[in-house]
Formats: structure tokens, sequence, C-alpha cells
């Protein structure tokens, strides 16, 4: 899928690329200065379709437990319906439980809590980061990866949510429940809201999405050298 601002979904080598990149690996770049975000956003932003700036917003309060069911609770974001999203079994694997404790432990709110604002926004700080900036190279370039392919289309963090997007579509196509797709995208159909939909359709949509790395796991991360 292309997007009307001439992005494009990551290719399966691109997110293999990105998710076995140092982030995910066992050795600290030099001069690096890692945050727990720098793991976790674009994990959160591939297995959830949420931006940036939602993400960012979220807090403890906002990872709910809802019939059986742990969701995240997405309700940021101007322009995106509001919408509980499961929370994809790969994230837990990764070490989502032990990383929420650490928030907790540390008195924090925000579950990225050390990722920056920059004008009340967190999406330029992710921007710059994962994309570049004039001569500094993002986590895309440092993973081999352009920020324009030879058709002239863009990869950025937001591409994340349209590989989400190509999946989900394919699931909720496959359920016979089309709109389980824009819901969990906070999209309308016919200019309306979706109503909340059952949270086991919902997670049985979201489950076929691709695990991008089996070995990804938060305390490989803190343990770096």
């Amino acid at each position: 899928m292309k997007s009307q601002f001439g992005r494009r979904a990551f290719t399966h080598m691109e997110l293999y690329s990105l998710f076995n990149g140092y982030i995910y690996g066992d050795e600290k770049l030099k001069r690096e200065q890692p945050k727990h975000w720098h793991f976790w956003l674009p994990l959160l932003a591939y297995y959830t379709g949420a931006y940036s700036d939602e993400l960012g917003n979220l807090t403890l309060n906002d990872i709910k437990k809802v019939d059986s069911i742990h969701t995240f609770d997405f309700h940021t974001h101007g322009k995106i319906q509001s919408r509980l999203v499961p929370i994809h079994s790969a994230l837990w694997e990764a070490g989502l439980e032990h990383y929420i404790q650490l928030v907790e432990d540390s008195g924090h709110d925000r579950l990225l809590f050390d990722l920056p604002s920059k004008s009340g926004r967190y999406s330029e700080k992710v921007r710059i980061w994962f994309s570049g900036e004039g001569e500094r190279l993002g986590y895309l370039q440092k993973c081999g990866l352009p920020n324009i392919d030879q058709q002239g289309l863009k990869t950025a963090i937001s591409s994340l949510r349209l590989n989400f997007e190509q999946q989900i579509y394919i699931s909720a196509i496959q359920l016979g429940k089309r709109p389980a797709m824009s819901y969990l995208l906070g999209l309308k159909e016919d200019g309306a809201a979706v109503e909340k939909l059952n949270l086991e359709l919902l997670s049985r949509v979201i489950k076929p999405v691709r695990v991008v790395n089996n070995h990804i796991n938060w305390q490989r991360f803190v343990e770096r050298h």
C-alpha cells in the first residue's frame, strides 16, 4: 500500500535490516547514547500501527486489561479516532512486562518516559533519530537503508504503520470483518467513526502480524556493551 504522501511500507528485507540492527543486537555503537524508547518505539509502531505522538503519549494507565485481553488505549491524536488495540504477543516476548515494571519502579507515568517532546510533540524527536537530518544519520541509514527509493517513495517511522495496515487488512478481510481494520487504525468508515468492536475479534485480526525477529529482547538491549 502507498500513502497519499508518497510513503510506502518497508519490504520484508528492510524490516529484517531494521529489527536486526544494532539496537536489537549485542553491541552498542561507538558514542551511542541508547534510550529505552529507541528499542520500544519501532516495535510498538510495527505491532500497533500507532503514530509516534500516540506512542509518546501512552501512559501506564493506558495499558488496560479488558475482558482478559491486554490492550493499549490510544486517545491522543486529534485526527485519529480513539481505540483499544490488543497487545501483540511478540511485545510480551520482547520483555514488555519487565519494562513496565521498570517504569513503575522508577516512578514514571509515561511508558516511553525517556522520549522527550519538542514543542509539545514527540514525533519530531523520533523523526530525527529514525530518519536523520542534514548530515546527521538516522537509524534508517545506519541500517543501510535509504530514505527515498528509486521510485521516489519515502520510508520513515510511519512506514511501520503501513506494514501493520497491510497485514491486518488481509486478516480482517479473511475474517469477513473489514471494519476491524478501520477501527484498529483509528479511521472512519463512510465518514463515521467505527464503534468499539469485540476485543477477541480484534485480537484475531492482529495475531497474524508477522514476528520480525524472534530473538528481540529488552534485557538484551540493556546488557549491550
